[in-house]
């Protein structure tokens, strides 16, 4: 019998993590084009802290599902769905709807998993690296031989930057504000750390460049370490915002730019593939051949059962986590 009801972290109203209940929802009826996933994993992502208080730039009408990203197994498909078959592994990406024991999508919110991905790994894919893919080689277009610094690399989009940009071939500054989010991102191939916390991690990559600065800059954080940036951008590099997990917006004075000759982009990948369709798909068919080529993993950091979701949101509130958080759905 096909499943009719499914057990979701479900927010009715905006409050932060503690407004987030664990309640049974009714199945929707598969339209044309459509797939069920019964789901074995799901990852948080800081927007999914930020949509419980309402602060995210995608609001979704409430009540709402919690979870942009997650993996699972094709359970059930519409007569017009042609892409999948039941059984096949597949990564789902979306708005939100993950953390639910089965996940309701067309076509095109799946994508494979590669075979060299587990589901948990999977879960962990889309949109961190998706974004890293965006940022570095759509809108940056980093080169090989050029110096990436990383800001909060230690968490998952930091995380992703920072294997991503070693497989395209820069050499790798990776900061962050303590040391085991930096013993993450050693793993992830950082050539230089930085604890931000303990170091003037402007004046250290000027260091390490020999006073030229890092060619291209990813910030997650924002705050204070973004306005801190300028002090070590090259002359000519791109500034990417992918993010503000410090929980406030960094300053930006008009002169900065004009001082470094630099650019400051904004970067949001999901909206990159929905202006651009074709970019999008070029985009992330580019990345998954690079995570076959170049053996491309997310990092684990921690896993939480569905019915612990408050304490993982309160912890990424908190900023007490690193690498990427795994919701654990398989039963």
């Amino acid at each position: 019998m096909p499943k009719v009801s499914t057990i979701a972290a479900t927010v009715e109203k905006l409050g932060g993590p503690d407004a987030v209940l664990l309640k049974e929802q009714k199945l929707p009826s598969l339209q044309s084009g459509e797939c069920r996933v019964r789901m074995k994993a799901a990852a948080l992502n800081f927007p999914d802290l930020l949509m419980t208080y309402g602060k995210y730039q995608f609001r979704p009408e409430l009540p709402f599902i919690l979870g942009m990203e997650g993996a699972g197994i094709v359970e059930e498909i519409s007569g017009g769905s042609h892409k999948f078959t039941v059984g096949d592994a597949v990564m789902v990406k979306g708005k939100t709807g993950a953390f639910a024991s089965h996940f309701t999508a067309g076509e095109g919110q799946l994508e494979r998993l590669p075979p060299s991905l587990s589901f948990e790994e999977g879960a962990a894919f889309a949109v961190t690296y998706s974004t890293a893919h965006v940022s570095l080689a759509e809108k940056a277009k980093l080169v090989p031989g050029e110096t990436l610094l990383v800001l909060g690399a230690g968490g998952g989009v930091g995380q992703a930057c920072v294997s991503l940009g070693k497989a395209l071939g820069a050499t790798v500054i990776a900061a962050a504000s303590s040391t085991e989010k930096l013993a993450l991102a050693k793993e992830s191939g950082a050539d230089y750390l930085i604890n931000y916390r303990q170091q003037d991690y402007a004046a250290m990559v000027q260091e390490i460049t020999n006073g030229r600065g890092a060619d291209v800059i990813v910030d997650p954080v924002g705050g204070e370490v973004f306005e801190r940036s300028f002090g070590c951008i090259a002359w000519g590099g791109r500034i990417l915002i992918v993010g503000f997990a410090s929980g406030t917006f960094g300053i930006l004075n008009s002169n900065l730019p004009l001082e470094k000759g630099c650019t400051v982009m904004g970067v949001r990948a999901g909206e990159f593939g929905r202006q651009d369709p074709p970019a999008g798909r070029r985009s992330f068919n580019n990345l998954l051949k690079l995570t076959e080529t170049k053996n491309l993993k997310p990092l684990i950091g921690g896993r939480w059962s569905l019915d612990q979701i408050k304490e993982a949101l309160s912890a990424m509130e908190r900023r007490d986590v690193s690498g990427k958080q795994i919701i654990s759905l398989d039963d």
